[in-house]
């Protein structure tokens, strides 16, 4: 099945806007898939998950190039040159151990156990008070007030601060909770202000985001090659492909430059009344029949995109 460009348009907007809000890219992909007729039949539903698999490279790219002096300072920060680079690069690497450990334990079961119709729909609903409440912290209406010009920047958390975003980010594992949500929050009970969060999120995001990728595509690859069958370019088209990537690249850095404007102005409350809004959303729909929320067939081999409708890790 290859993919229209006009379908390929739309899953790359729906992925790019909504990878790095707390509101679950995957939701909206699956929402936005049934919306369109797709994953109608098992294979459809492959082709799909195959092109998750290369959209969210195009929102990587979008977080690299914003943050590209981030990047700059450390890579300096490696030849000894700056210290706070240096230190922010050890801290992502503490904050990314936590995923990647506990991620290739317990992804597979997590997905079967969990990816069901309540658990999911819990973790919409939940995760929208829980932000709520991390926005009261953010205020300093709860807990020790912030002291103004105190809170830590993403180049000042400590070591344990940002292995204990990491831990935070392993229940994203969960689906129905966002990875951004979690990342986002666990920064601000750190300390740090939402811009400052998000900031530290966007930047966290790129190595978890990117090795969940590359194991993803490799597997694809080498199945493909192992059994003679089309690899999902071929499968989807070359040309799909490219324009889903330009388009989530584009559109993930709107949304990311929204987001850290919004964060300041608003906080986190209306991404929590949203994320309750959502979970009603899905909640018809997966009732009513037109979405399908279950895990893989027990004993099934998992060979698509983390981002599926049956066996997804939501993001």
């Amino acid at each position: 099945m290859q993919l229209e460009l006009w379908q390929a348009v739309v899953l790359g907007l729906v992925e790019g806007i909504t990878e790095y809000l707390p509101i679950s890219s995957t939701g909206h992909l699956i929402l936005a898939s049934a919306f369109m007729g797709l994953g109608v039949t098992p294979e459809q539903q492959r082709a799909v998950d195959d092109f998750n698999i290369v959209i969210q490279g195009g929102a990587i790219a979008a977080v690299a190039g914003l943050y590209w002096p981030s990047l700059v300072r450390m890579g300096k920060g490696l030849l000894g040159r700056d210290e706070a680079g240096l230190r922010l690069l050890f801290n992502l690497f503490l904050a990314f151990l936590p995923a990647a450990a506990i991620g290739l334990i317990l992804k597979d079961p997590i997905e079967y156990f969990l990816f069901r119709p309540v658990p999911v729909l819990l973790a919409l609903g939940l995760g929208g008070i829980y932000m709520m409440i991390a926005d009261l912290r953010a205020q300093g209406r709860l807990g020790l007030p912030h002291k103004s010009g105190c809170e830590p920047g993403m180049f000042d958390l400590k070591p344990a601060q940002a292995l204990f975003i990491g831990f935070l980010q392993c229940i994203a594992m969960w689906p129905g909770i966002s990875r951004s949500m979690m990342t986002i929050t666990g920064g601000i009970w750190c300390g740090m202000r939402p811009r400052q969060a998000a900031e530290f999120s966007f930047l966290l995001g790129l190595p978890t985001l990117l090795a969940a990728t590359l194991y993803k595509l490799a597997k694809n690859l080498h199945h493909a090659n192992t059994n003679g069958t089309r690899h999902l370019f071929e499968e989807l088209g070359y040309l799909p492909c490219l324009v889903g990537i330009v388009v989530a690249a584009a559109s993930a850095a709107v949304a990311v430059r929204w987001l850290v404007s919004f964060l300041n102005r608003h906080g986190l409350t209306p991404f929590g009344w949203y994320r309750l809004a959502l979970c009603f959303v899905v909640a018809g729909m997966v009732f009513s029949g037109k979405v399908k929320i279950a895990p893989p067939e027990k004993g099934q081999q998992i060979k698509h995109q983390t981002k599926t409708v049956e066996g997804v890790q939501w993001n």
